[in-house]
């Protein structure tokens, strides 16, 4: 260690190397998915970061290039939910539900001037959205349409019951989907007590004092709650409208 920093060495390396080993062994031998699937997680935040690591001196001196890397975090993400909910097809929707939880976070964070428009505060401020968003689609897709098919029966009910499509799909799905924003309101509601995030600890690693970090990690927590309530919303709109993932409708 050397100023509060992390450093690179054979000591982190070992633990790095342990702590996935450790996690692919429980979810193989707990039977609770592919073990293969931690290492290759692992093993791609590895290689990623060590890219982004090299060319984020280069980003970050120029506003043009952060705005194609901000660009180039949005596709990532969009890409990344469209294949949890099931394919190329959903790209498009996948966009437009990650896109607008983050664009009215973003432009209201810097148009207010909380956020600097400078590289060094907006690349991470829009990662950390981009991704929460991303996330919240991904699992908000998933939930509505895996409860479309579970209580596909219900659906059927209630289109008989004189419902139309849409709003039959918005009773089965739309409770399920809003739990995917659970875990932004428990992380919100104990910051602090329980664990102190990303953007707090990254702040005084920097050098700024607790109360800038403290400052700094509120705005983005609710920055957070605020995009990831409303893609879950455009979301469970999407897949109610048949337009996100599949859902057979008859009637």
């Amino acid at each position: 260690m050397n100023n509060a920093a992390i450093t690179f060495g054979p000591a982190l390396v070992a633990v790095l190397v342990l702590l996935t080993a450790a996690g692919a062994a429980v979810v193989r031998w707990g039977e609770l998915g592919q073990g293969r699937a931690v290492v290759v997680a692992a093993v791609r935040a590895v290689a990623q970061l060590a890219l982004v690591s090299l060319v984020i001196t280069a980003v970050l001196r120029s506003i043009p290039l952060t705005g194609l890397f901000v660009l180039l975090m949005f596709a990532i993400a969009a890409i990344t939910s469209a294949r949890r909910a099931g394919g190329w097809a959903n790209l498009p929707w996948t966009a437009a539900a990650i896109a607008g939880g983050v664009a009215p976070v973003l432009a209201l964070v810097l148009g207010a001037g909380v956020v600097p428009a400078k590289p060094i505060a907006v690349v991470p401020i829009a990662g950390i959205v981009i991704g929460g968003a991303m996330t919240a689609t991904s699992q908000a897709a998933r939930r509505a349409l895996d409860e479309l098919e579970a209580r596909h029966g219900e659906y059927e009910a209630a289109l008989a019951l004189g419902f139309t499509p849409r709003p039959a799909a918005l009773e089965i799905c739309r409770p399920s989907a809003g739990h995917a924003l659970i875990p932004a309101l428990d992380q919100t509601r104990t910051v602090g007590l329980v664990t102190l995030p990303g953007a707090y600890v990254g702040v005084l690693l920097g050098g700024a004092g607790p109360i800038e970090a403290g400052l700094t990690q509120v705005l983005v927590l609710i920055g957070l709650l605020a995009a990831e309530a409303v893609s879950i919303l455009v979301t469970v709109q999407l897949v109610a409208a048949g337009k996100l993932g599949s859902r057979q409708e008859t009637g």
